[in-house]
């Protein structure tokens, strides 16, 4: 996408003839003369102004060194490894006499070709275009740009091709976690309370041992939503003054005003249940088989040209829906009600990747889609709550990576079960807080000035005929997708994080090798494997790739299928793929990677107008980014599931979270054997674990007094300190300062706190406009907090 400078994004923002928001106004309440934009003199616990300042959220981001570009040398010198087990070796025909195979032979010679011709000169173009973008602060890094147009350029949909999906635990408290409204005001609370920290900037922010993360992203995790266009790629559009939630009921959309505009909390969990209660009453006076004809949410599903001709219609029929579609655009964030309980934990995981498929019959043996797959937003950050209580997240991808929707999800998490503790306690230790909230913000309720003011109201919209046509070839369309897919959930116990790191190994790099080895046992082939490797150490650093599927990794699962290879040459094997695995990961976390160091060179190529040099039709560049194994490590105890799609229509899409003593799988593909390859990964887990020494057993010494020897601490051979998302710390304490300026390091400017990440801005509607636009639908606010007052 074009890159903007911050005055040009300004600008942009101020248009509201471009975005068609009317001027922001300044609202007094009918039951007093406080403005709805000053809430400040309300707050209900207000920090005193001689307390310490915190640091900011995005203080530390001028101090970020930017992601430095590798020499072209030392990239393609090191592409030779990343390819060379997935090039033929087997086929004689393929062997050349010094044993090298043909394609690796073919290789070696477009690498010595790009080398002399055209790499050069891309290189001096891509060194030169980052220059200019940091200098006249537009670009965060060199590759931004074209890592957002691979997000936003194809015209795929996002379901299950894009957006990954999280499944919460049980929540800590018994009577909520079972109850829809409650689990889902419960979660709402937490986040816009995370919405209002991030607006004052309070939110405290990432940071790995000690050394700041950026913290870029967090600016478009809400208010945002992906746009899709018809001739050009999407955008990413930012309402950065939003204050309203949307809810999804039934294929049915309402919204409440959740925020002033200052950021301070216009409600409390109390006031958001009542507003579910409501909206959940009025949404249920219609039969799904009526409300799945106008399920507008479908559309999201579709192609992104096909969506974007549709939402042409939407709006050209009339001034109603364009408001109606800016409401929607701009919310913080979608909060979804289903009516459904999934069976078992595969259903679970399917549910929030792309809802349930349930295909009922009218009298008139007309069918209509009565599951939950069309009561859904895709465009958007989504929490959704089952009528089980149990409850997920989906989100859209191409502006925030799995590292930040992971802190989202920890925090709201964690901030129920500080709430929980505090409701348990709060009548023992009356007389201070024993446990103070995770999120500090400041909550003024709107229900005990004026009711109305967040009051839910219902999105409604004139549908032409063509539309209502293309909402049901969406649903049918959607629906074969999900007959053609499966997601299989393996939850593995024999042993986790702790029985690896006890036998010196790297808990990620071990689960990694264990599902390439799977796969080759399964089908007798090394495939390309992608893990991603967090680079947020770097200024609007994203990730690196990171390909498991090396020659020590092979030669692994060679000698591990090798009837006559002793356990001991099998565990020396695998010692040896796991370290040579993360040693790779550390020099992708480094800024050393590879893969979008060539990607990038292959951008730059097309926006100069350049011929695409003959390296990237190669077959070892196919090979490479053909990848049948999709595979990312993400999540806590928060979380039961992480997972995703299929990348590729032969693969598999692999979220898996390591814990202490296990390891959740969520694994999806489509037309394959899904349970099969579960099954198979389950056995090679338990396979490879006897390879290991067994967990340790504890006895009583029978001395009462021995000399203690003093042993120099030995670091483990593994590197954990790269396993970001292990459930307990990483381990190895001297790992190197991966955010230490250096040669070709430069650090982010100093005004570069300010958001540079090129996304549309959107103007915020203001409580008046809402407040006068939707149906409004009975609500008992008013009497419950006049009650409580």
């Amino acid at each position: 996408m074009a890159m903007a400078s911050s005055g040009e994004a300004a600008a942009d923002a101020k248009k509201s003839t471009s975005l068609n928001i009317a001027p922001r106004v300044s609202f007094k309440t009918s039951s007093s003369n406080t403005s709805i934009t000053d809430a400040t003199s309300s707050n209900c616990n207000g920090a005193s102004s001689l307390e310490p300042r915190r640091v900011g959220t995005y203080d530390g981001q001028a101090a970020l060194p930017r992601l430095p570009i590798p020499s072209l040398k030392e990239t393609l010198d090191r592409f030779p490894a990343a390819v060379c087990a997935l090039l033929s070796s087997d086929d004689e025909n393929s062997v050349n006499g010094d044993g090298t195979s043909k394609e690796m032979k073919d290789c070696l010679a477009s690498i010595q070709k790009f080398l002399e011709n055209d790499g050069p000169k891309l290189q001096e173009l891509l060194v030169e275009y980052e220059r200019k973008g940091r200098e006249n602060g537009t670009l965060g890094s060199f590759v931004e740009e074209f890592w957002s147009e691979a997000y936003l350029a194809p015209d795929s949909s996002v379901v299950m091709n894009l957006n990954p999906f999280f499944v919460l635990e049980d929540g800590p408290d018994t009577k909520k976690s079972n109850d829809q409204c409650a689990r889902a005001a419960s979660l709402c609370f937490s986040a816009i309370k995370i919405v209002s920290s991030l607006k004052s900037e309070t939110f405290v922010p990432d940071s790995f041992r000690g050394k700041p993360l950026c913290m870029d992203q967090f600016r478009a995790l809400f208010g945002a939503c992906r746009v899709p266009e018809a001739e050009e790629k999407d955008n990413v559009v930012v309402n950065m003054d939003s204050t309203h939630v949307l809810v999804l009921v039934n294929n049915q959309m309402y919204f409440f005003q959740a925020l002033w505009q200052d950021g301070t909390l216009a409600v409390n969990e109390d006031d958001i249940l009542e507003i579910l209660m409501a909206i959940r009453a009025d949404a249920s006076k219609i039969a799904p088989e009526v409300s799945s004809h106008t399920a507008m949410g479908v559309l999201t599903t579709l192609p992104r040209r096909e969506w974007a001709t549709a939402r042409k219609h939407i709006i050209a029929c009339s001034d109603h829906n364009k408001t109606a579609l800016d409401v929607v655009d701009g919310a913080l964030f979608v909060l979804v009600l289903d009516n459904i309980e999934p069976k078992d934990i595969h259903e679970a995981a399917a549910n929030m990747l792309h809802g349930t498929y349930n295909l009922r019959t009218e009298d008139n043996l007309i069918d209509y889609q009565a599951g939950s797959c069309c009561n859904r937003w895709y465009d958007k950050l989504q929490i959704i709550v089952c009528k089980d209580g149990r409850a997920g997240i989906n989100f859209e991808h191409s502006a925030i990576d799995g590292h930040t929707a992971l802190r989202f999800v920890s925090d709201i998490f964690a901030d129920n079960v500080v709430s929980f503790a505090q409701s348990i306690t709060k009548t023992i230790y009356s007389d201070r807080n024993v446990f103070p909230s995770l999120i500090q913000a400041h909550v003024r309720r709107a229900s005990l000035e004026n009711p109305k003011l967040i009051a839910p109201r219902k999105l409604t919209f004139e549908l032409p005929q063509c539309v209502l046509d293309k909402i049901y070839y969406a649903e049918t369309a959607l629906s074969d997708q999900i007959v053609a897919s499966d997601t299989f959930v393996l939850e593995f116990t024999e042993y986790g994080k702790n029985f690896i790191v006890q036998n010196k190994l790297s808990p990620d790099s071990f689960v990694q090798i264990s599902m390439q080895l799977a796969y080759y046992r399964l089908y007798g082939k090394i495939v390309s494997q992608y893990e991603p490797v967090l680079t947020k150490a770097f200024y609007h650093g994203r990730t690196e790739a990171m390909r498991t599927a090396t020659e020590k990794a092979a030669i692994f699962c060679q000698k591990f299928m090798d009837q006559s290879a002793t356990p001991k040459e099998k565990l020396e094997a695998l010692r040896v793929a796991t370290q040579h695995h993360s040693a790779v990961v550390k020099q992708a976390a480094e800024g050393n990677g590879i893969e979008r160091h060539l990607f990038a060179l292959k951008c730059i190529a097309e926006k100069n107008g350049l011929d695409t040099p003959e390296f990237f039709s190669s077959a070892a560049w196919k090979k490479l980014n053909h990848t049948i194994l999709s595979t990312s490590n993400c999540g806590n105890p928060s979380l039961r599931l992480f997972g995703f799609g299929p990348v590729v229509q032969d693969g598999f899409g692999i979220g898996y979270i390591i814990r202490d003593t296990g390891v959740q799988y969520s694994i999806s593909s489509k037309h394959r054997q899904t349970k099969r390859y579960a099954n198979t990964l389950n056995q090679t887990l338990i396979d490879m674990g006897k390879l290991l020494q067994p967990k340790h057993t504890v006895s009583v010494s029978c001395d009462i007094i021995a000399k203690s020897k003093i042993i120099p601490h030995k670091p483990p051979e593994y590197l954990d300190g790269f396993d970001f998302f292990g459930q307990t710390s990483p381990s190895t304490p001297n790992t190197p300062d991966i955010s230490v300026s250096g040669p070709g390091h430069h650090r982010a400017p100093e005004g570069s706190s300010s958001f540079a990440r090129v996304l549309r801005r959107q103007s915020s509607y203001t409580a008046a406009q809402l407040k006068s636009f939707g149906e409004e639908i009975f609500s008992t606010l008013g009497d419950i907090a006049e009650s409580e007052s």
